[in-house]
């Protein structure tokens, strides 16, 4: 479906494009991923928020690979703490797709939590709270949140620690990662770990998914 970066994308190719991770879209939900495009490629010329420029792709690679969790894991009525949330993927991509969810978009770019604070508001999205600090810094007590997601973050002995002490009983962590990332954090100790899912249209990134072990 080719698409140049200044063609506006359409409520149809978003939902042809979105098929393969299992997502099915209202119209109002379409509406909400087209504005947020709009102002994600408005804003990346300013900020640098994605690399993908393509329209089509931005929806394959960031709205549908994020989009996609919920078929795998119930986060619809949950609390998610989006760890590096950058241009708000996958907490707020997901956000669009399970309205119940209240999530908490963690990032410590100034400029980028600037970029998410208008996405929520352009999109009348409650239940998102902003966070503009390190993870590192937030000093969370078990139950600060249902759901941990990380995409693109790295730094994953870290990002355990802080989750372990972070996610409610029997919460879980999502990852989005390559396959040697995938390997390696699933040897990880004190963890319970799914086997890790294929992300739809790549053959070598996947989600893992884990909780510690009690």
């Amino acid at each position: 479906m080719p698409t140049n970066e200044n063609q506006e994308i359409t409520s149809d190719q978003i939902a042809a494009l979105l098929s393969p991770f299992a997502v099915h879209l209202s119209a109002d939900q379409a509406s909400q991923v087209r504005e947020y495009m709009r102002m994600l490629m408005k804003w990346n010329k300013l900020i640098g928020l994605t690399a993908i420029l393509n329209p089509a792709e931005i929806v394959a690679r960031h709205f549908g690979e994020s989009m996609y969790l919920p078929s795998i894991l119930p986060v619809e009525n949950g609390r998610l703490a989006d760890v590096g949330s950058g241009a708000g993927f996958p907490g707020l991509a997901i956000k669009i797709l399970c309205p119940a969810l209240q999530v908490i978009l963690i990032e410590s770019n100034k400029k980028k939590c600037a970029f998410l604070a208008e996405v929520v508001t352009a999109l009348g999205l409650s239940g998102a709270e902003i966070i503009p600090v390190r993870f590192e810094e937030i000093r969370s007590e078990p139950g600060f949140a249902n759901f941990v997601a990380a995409r693109a973050l790295g730094g994953f002995p870290k990002l355990l620690r802080w989750s372990r002490s972070s996610l409610s009983d029997r919460g879980h962590i999502a990852l989005w990662v390559g396959s040697d990332d995938s390997t390696r954090i699933s040897n990880t100790a004190g963890w319970i770990w799914q086997p890790p899912v294929r992300i739809p249209e790549s053959q070598r990134r996947f989600i893992l998914i884990g909780r510690p072990r009690p």
